[in-house]
């Protein structure tokens, strides 16, 4: 399968058409920066048929493994830190702004992304993710969970395909979801551990807007476009595992360091990481706006 690998080349190659600009800025809202607890909360909890079975329980991180335990540490919500970095969307987006919109979709609200919706029955493989977020809002003079703020996540496959674009995945709409923060800022995605593919570090997009409406009504303006970063001990014992084989070669190639998009700073966009390939993973990170 081929891969357009410029598609992730950051914001100097997106600069003509991203203006990065904080959410005071951008919507003229207010707000504030909180604390650093994350607690899933699962809306429209709809999970595919015949997803797969070994998930990670959404109230408790599975045992840790020996040989596969994230030992990753969170970053803290800190105002001096700033915002989440504004980072290039790619190619794949399928938000309408490049091809199709599953956003306005009936069914893209969902808490199980493993398996496609509406026509499409397929289900991506993979080790199973909790991915739980907390957003925040730093427009304010203090610092506070942004409820009712809504993130939009997409990724690629065990395989490294995106849904709805590339060969064996086209006629799929999977590993694409939405969903609604609760009031304390928190939402829950089920996913698998993304494959990866030449020329980019193992990672997920995701964008954030102001409300669920905002999300799903199409062409709505967004807070943010960034990416989470997994880390390197999981991902290496990832792709050790079986059905993660392509991934190998892919991932010793590439670094943090060397990633078009992480290259310039990633502490506020790497995962911590609880688990084992054994019985799934819960990933969890804090995404100030």
């Amino acid at each position: 399968m081929t891969h357009e690998h410029d598609h992730d080349l950051g914001l100097r190659h997106d600069l003509p058409r991203i203006v990065r600009t904080g959410r005071r800025g951008l919507l003229g809202l207010a707000g504030g920066v909180g604390a650093l607890a994350v607690a899933g909360c699962a809306a429209d909890d709809r999970p595919a048929a015949s997803a797969p079975s070994s998930t990670p329980s959404p109230s408790s991180s599975p045992p840790p493994s020996a040989t596969a335990t994230a030992t990753a540490t969170r970053h803290p919500i800190d105002p001096k830190a700033g915002e989440i970095p504004e980072e290039t969307q790619g190619p794949f987006p399928a938000n309408g702004s490049n091809g199709p919109d599953v956003l306005t979709e009936a069914g893209v609200v969902r808490r199980d992304i493993r398996g496609s919706f509406g026509r499409a029955s397929g289900v991506a493989q993979g080790v199973p993710v909790t991915l739980r977020m907390r957003i925040f809002d730093l427009a304010g003079t203090d610092v506070t969970p942004l409820a009712g703020a809504a993130v939009y996540a997409w990724q690629c496959d065990r395989e490294g395909r995106y849904s709805l674009y590339n060969d064996g995945a086209r006629d799929e709409n999977y590993l694409r979801g939405v969903q609604e923060a609760g009031a304390d800022g928190s939402l829950e995605f089920l996913t698998v551990f993304p494959g990866c593919y030449p020329q980019r570090w193992p990672h997920i997009h995701f964008e954030v807007y102001e409300s669920l409406g905002h999300a799903t009504r199409g062409a709505s303006p967004k807070l943010r476009t960034s990416q989470l970063a997994f880390p390197a001990d999981v991902s290496a014992a990832v792709y050790a595992s079986p059905g993660y084989g392509a991934s190998v070669p892919n991932f010793e190639a590439i670094s943090l360091d060397s990633d078009s998009v992480f290259r310039d700073g990633h502490s506020l966009q790497m995962v911590t990481m609880t688990g084992s390939v054994a019985d799934g993973y819960v990933a969890t990170l804090n995404v100030p706006v």
